[in-house]
């Protein structure tokens, strides 16, 4: 059975005890660049989404749309092993969501959350809501708590 992405992240963020700031935007923005001209702010307060595999499991690290994950540097701060990219049917079946519209929370179950530090700098924060249309807006310690995200070092 298919559900709606968005409603789950809708849902989630009131559940979590946040506002509901989805905007559906007029096109798609399939990258954190098309999304900062969509909205209007800097790329770097784009809050990608992003899926690794770390030995079959989940990890969502939610990392600024103004630069790229140093993988080695994260397993190294985790003290794991290799991490991965994770496949687009990996990532739709650990989040409900297609790659390019996933969004920080309203997955099926709990993901291990990893947050860029970097992002601290900006005020206001925008992520994916589940589709490739739609942002939601929020601070960095808002979605570090609804969440459950441990800020690291990620490039």
């Amino acid at each position: 059975m298919l559900t709606d992405p968005v409603a789950n992240v809708r849902r989630a963020l009131t559940a979590a005890g946040a506002r509901d700031t989805v905007t559906v935007l007029a096109g798609a923005v399939p990258t954190a660049a098309a999304a900062a001209d969509a909205l209007g702010c800097d790329v770097a307060a784009i809050t990608n989404s992003l899926v690794f595999e770390v030995d079959g499991t989940p990890l969502l690290i939610l990392a600024s749309g103004a630069a790229k994950v140093d993988v080695r540097l994260v397993a190294s701060q985790l003290g794991t092993g290799r991490i991965r990219r994770a496949a687009p049917d990996f990532v739709l079946r650990h989040t409900g969501q297609e790659v390019g519209g996933v969004a920080p929370l309203g997955h099926p179950a709990k993901i291990r959350t990893l947050l860029d530090a970097s992002l601290e700098e900006h005020s206001t924060l925008w992520a994916g809501a589940g589709d490739h249309h739609s942002m939601f807006s929020i601070s960095y310690n808002e979605l570090q708590r609804i969440t459950d995200a441990h800020a690291l070092r990620v490039r």
